[in-house]
């Protein structure tokens, strides 16, 4: 058996860099710390130096595709392969593939795929937005296939996915979707967690359906004790002095140790002004970035499909053809990190730990998303720019 891998440099942890730190693993991280109090001497001596930082392997629980191929469109285990490449090269090691609004067969169709894959550990999880969404504020998803609230449909998805249904995207003020007999209720006690989004709501229907979320929660905790917000201002009713939206009662709830909320971190969907607002507002443990990325991550400028829908990627912004809603983004979660480093917008430390840390913890998952002694070994070695060097996953070179 060959010895561990071993890397010197700046290591990026959980709550500081570790100025002259050292990483020892093999599928497995062995140890973790300053290099001067870990290192037997040699393993001093052959040790890998690193210029850049050595981050952990980053984690992305809403992504619909990459490399020119979207999971909404994936009929083979071998096209969402891709997708998952294109992001495990850039830093994403742990992957949330997400699904979009579709009709049902479709919806069942893309379970089965994904939860191979999730069985193969190719992938952490599966992620429906949709089809349970407001028309008024659908965003890319396809008005044809949103549906009202179907618990029977919700059950059906969760047993396709064999466990792996991490979160499903619903929108707080459509009749069924919380409350006793709720798809909020067969997701939860399916193991999976309600992501409010897409919403139209006002701020009742958002704080009841945030207070249920809570108690349920409370009750069974399948892998997270928190729901989310599916990419917290995209998809939503603006908010107004007047007329205040569903915005506020999500930061409210998460200022109250409530939900955690996706940002698209990307400059494109949000400014990285409101990114650093919300931030130092409610700081790192309430929000997760997150991609929305879609086939045209990674891709040029061209003609994408996401799930029924055509998408024209000009400029990398990419957009409904013939129409101005974003549909979905074309930005690696390294990309985001390094946008709101340089930019002076999040520390290094805390933009790694949303970009790590808060999506382990929604997919439940303790083996990932830090560098710490018995995790699993995926580990990012970054240029002094942030731009990807090196990919360990689970200790093997990407």
């Amino acid at each position: 058996m060959s010895e561990p891998r071993i890397l010197r440099g700046r290591v990026v942890m959980e709550s500081e860099v570790i100025s002259d730190g050292a990483v020892v693993f093999d599928e497995v991280i062995r140890k973790c710390g300053v290099a001067s109090k870990i290192l037997t001497e040699g393993e001093a001596a052959r040790a890998e130096r690193i210029d850049g930082y050595i981050l952990p392997g980053l984690v992305d629980v809403h992504c619909h595709g990459g490399g020119g191929e979207s999971f909404p469109n994936a009929h083979t285990e071998e096209q969402a392969m891709v997708a998952v490449m294109e992001h495990r090269r850039h830093g994403t090691t742990s992957l949330v593939a997400s699904g979009v609004t579709a009709a049902a067969d479709v919806l069942r169709s893309r379970a089965v795929t994904l939860a191979n894959l999730c069985e193969k550990d190719e992938l952490a999880g599966i992620h429906f937005e949709g089809p349970f969404v407001s028309v008024e504020r659908k965003g890319a998803q396809d008005p044809t296939y949103i549906i009202e609230p179907d618990v029977e449909l919700t059950k059906e998805l969760i047993e396709l996915s064999k466990g792996y249904c991490v979160t499903m995207t619903l929108a707080p003020e459509k009749k069924g979707a919380f409350g006793e007999g709720s798809v909020a209720e067969a997701l939860i006690e399916g193991g999976a967690l309600p992501s409010w989004g897409h919403t139209d709501a006002g701020p009742e229907a958002v704080r009841k359906a945030l207070e249920y979320s809570r108690e349920k929660l409370a009750q069974v905790a399948p892998r997270s004790p928190k729901a989310t917000a599916t990419h917290l201002f995209n998809g939503m009713r603006p908010i107004h002095h007047r007329d205040p939206g569903p915005v506020p009662e999500f930061i409210s709830d998460a200022a109250r140790d409530g939900a955690i909320l996706e940002l698209i971190g990307d400059g494109v969907h949000l400014s990285a002004d409101i990114v650093r607002t919300v931030y130092e507002t409610l700081g790192r443990e309430c929000l997760v970035l997150v991609t929305d990325a879609m086939a045209a991550a990674g891709m040029p400028d061209g003609s994408y499909q996401l799930g029924p829908q055509a998408v024209t990627v000009k400029d990398g912004i990419a957009r409904l053809t013939g129409g101005d809603a974003i549909a979905g983004g074309t930005s690696h979660l390294l990309d985001q990190v390094r946008l709101l480093v340089q930019g002076d917008y999040v520390p290094l430390v805390d933009a790694v730990y949303m970009a790590s840390v808060q999506g382990a913890k929604i997919i439940g998952d303790q083996t990932i998303g830090c560098l710490r002694e018995g995790m699993k070994a995926d580990v990012v070695v970054v240029s002094d720019s942030l731009e990807p060097v090196t990919v360990y996953r689970r200790g093997v070179a990407v």
